[in-house]
């Protein structure tokens, strides 16, 4: 990266999203906050439901998002923090153990322990995304945070492992390596927002975080400051969008307009005395309809979408556990009426959230918008500082690599620090 005063610590996100890919670049504050340095956004063609459908279109997309992002920064950009998502991927807790080889836990035994615990039968065909450390036992102690330096002979682990379908996390990247960039990593989506979004306080008392975007609704659930559930909700802002278009007669484009300006998800807010311009197929003249017809065909699937999530919360078990509520972010999220229609369906205190602790393009970011982006930047950086081996810090933390990944890096790490001389008397000669 070039041109900047401290580009050696620029972290670049990148949000494959259904409806658009963001490409967002960041450095670390000294407050453990992020600046934000620029931002790239560009409609995204090539995806369904969060799965790659058209590799070409989203080459395009992930290339113009890039270049307009490493023109606001003034850097090149060779490696990107990528977030995934869709109905492939699937999570599950898990547990492992092992022995305390010097009678006081080492990083080496907490890296067996979580081995040992990633150690489940994967179905063929998923990769193992994320082993995400909830809590350790030592001896029968439970509810340990930290272990490291703890005296004992057994070591338990507790974990959330989330794997994802492997043709699915190739395919993206593909298309990024086929724009000349190098994956740092691949996360789960709303494990990004969710570092974006919500307060330590909410994750100890227990939240259940929801991510409206346009091709999928991702959840996760988190009590006593780890994650505890993750899920994906095949339905989202491109199914209200249709909705509209269906019910409007109307083209699609001209839905998502009408949908951004003027829908409402709850029948009661809208004004029926309000009127819009709806146009129509073809040459047909353009027709009026009130605000309050709108939001009739719009809540029954806001309802539906939330009715669904609900569902999912009580299946998981954690429930009567997610005291601070539910936490809603994500673009479809931004409706008029939508915390107060997902209150009505929660019987819990819903609000909607933008990501926090960024500076720099702080307006143009604080949006649930970027959430998943800006996360994407808060694990990179949260990584960068735990040291690439070790994580654990309250559970929400990168996945633990193998030694191979770490070698594979290191040469990496030396190839683009090749490239970032070059970059540099480019930027500046």
């Amino acid at each position: 990266m070039a041109g900047s005063p401290n580009a050696s610590n620029m972290v670049v996100g990148l949000d494959i999203g259904t409806s658009k890919v963001v490409a967002i670049v960041g450095q670390p504050t000294d407050d453990g906050g992020i600046e934000i340095a620029g931002i790239g956004s560009h409609p995204s063609r090539g995806m369904k439901r969060g799965v790659v459908i058209n590799i070409e279109s989203t080459v395009q997309s992930i290339q113009r998002a890039v270049e307009e992002a490493e023109l606001m920064a003034g850097c090149d950009i060779h490696s990107v923090y990528v977030g995934v998502a869709g109905s492939h991927i699937s999570s599950m807790n898990s547990d492992g153990v092992v022995a305390i080889k010097e009678r006081e836990v080492t990083p080496s035994d907490i890296d067996r322990v979580i081995d040992s615990a990633r150690a489940r039968a994967i179905s063929e065909g998923q990769r193992v995304l994320h082993v995400l450390p909830q809590e350790f036992s030592i001896d029968a102690q439970g509810g340990i945070r930290e272990p490291l330096g703890m005296s004992g002979v057994r070591l338990e682990a507790q974990v959330h492992l989330v794997t994802a379908a492997l043709n699915a996390v190739q395919n993206i990247e593909k298309c990024v390596r086929r724009c000349g960039l190098d994956v740092d990593a691949i996360i789960l989506e709303q494990l990004a927002s969710s570092m974006a979004v919500l307060t330590e306080d909410e994750r100890e008392l227990g939240v259940c975080m929801v991510d409206i975007g346009g091709g999928t609704t991702d959840m996760a659930i988190f009590t006593e400051g780890a994650i505890r559930h993750t899920a994906v909700i095949p339905i989202a802002g491109d199914q209200v969008t249709n909705d509209i278009a269906m019910a409007l007669r109307t083209p699609t484009q001209h839905a998502e307009e009408i949908k951004v300006k003027y829908a409402c998800a709850l029948t009661h807010l809208a004004a029926s005395d309000e009127m819009i311009k709806v146009p129509s197929v073809g040459d047909r003249p353009a027709r009026d309809l009130s605000r309050q017809a709108l939001a009739e065909v719009v809540e029954p699937r806001y309802e539906e979408l939330f009715t669904l999530v609900r569902d999912e919360l009580r299946r998981s078990g954690y429930e009567d556990m997610v005291a601070a509520g539910v936490v809603l972010t994500g673009g479809t999220s931004r409706m008029e009426g939508v915390s107060e229609l997902a209150e009505e369906i929660f019987h819990m205190p819903v609000r909607i959230a933008c990501p926090q602790n960024v500076r720099g393009l702080a307006d143009v970011v604080r949006n649930p918008i970027y959430a998943t982006g800006v996360g994407l930047l808060h694990y990179a950086l949260q990584e960068m500082r735990h040291g690439q081996g070790l994580e654990s810090h309250g559970g929400v933390v990168a996945a633990h690599k193998g030694r191979n990944e770490l070698a594979r890096r290191e040469s990496k790490e030396s190839h683009s620090a090749l490239a970032k001389i070059k970059g540099w008397f480019k930027g500046n000669f």
